[in-house]
């Protein structure tokens, strides 16, 4: 006699081997033209993405995880788990970087990047405001919401700013502010 377990295994064995419910011929693939609204068609993890302009590297983006989204314009790539940005500038040295919780990247590689934004440019310049978009037409930094600016020697706030890319120019809205003066 036969042990019952090592039958029930030799059973299971056999089902796992010879397949079951339809041939092969009738199986069809999953159906994967439509994933859904709000689903990711693609999701990775400890990502790092290239920004390009004519073949010339621009930018990169690191994010803890990243999912693309199909949308009636295009993708969008959503970031989260913690967003590096780091701009170069034309001799290829990082120029800007921006440090969020979250960030989107459209198509047309405009970046919207929210929660605790840190803008450090390499003049010591530290832009913090909790959402930023930076365009890729103009290469501009721009945010509506409220905006603390930190250069050596003067703080400025207010709400809403605009700035280049690499923080050399910037115009801040309803702003107020404090500047240390040397007598």
């Amino acid at each position: 006699m036969f042990d019952k377990s090592i039958v029930l295994f030799l059973l299971a064995l056999l089902f796992v081997m010879t397949g079951c419910g339809a041939s092969q011929k009738e199986r069809r693939s999953p159906e994967t033209r439509f994933i859904g609204i709000n689903h990711p068609v693609q999701e990775s993890w400890t990502a790092r993405l290239a920004i390009t302009d004519s073949g010339k590297r621009t930018g990169v983006i690191e994010a803890g995880h990243g999912a693309i989204y199909r949308t009636n314009t295009g993708d969008e790539h959503h970031l989260d788990g913690g967003i590096r940005v780091t701009f170069f500038d034309v001799n290829g040295l990082p120029s800007t970087s921006i440090t969020a919780e979250k960030a989107v990247i459209h198509d047309n590689q405009d970046i919207e990047a929210s929660g605790n934004v840190i803008i450090t440019s390499a003049v010591t310049t530290v832009i913090r405001t909790e959402y930023v978009k930076r365009t890729t037409k103009d290469r501009m930094i721009r945010s509506d919401k409220f905006v603390t600016i930190t250069r050596p020697g003067e703080t400025i706030r207010g709400y809403g700013f605009e700035s280049d890319q690499g923080l050399k120019k910037y115009r801040i809205f309803k702003g107020s502010g404090e500047a240390f003066i040397q007598q």
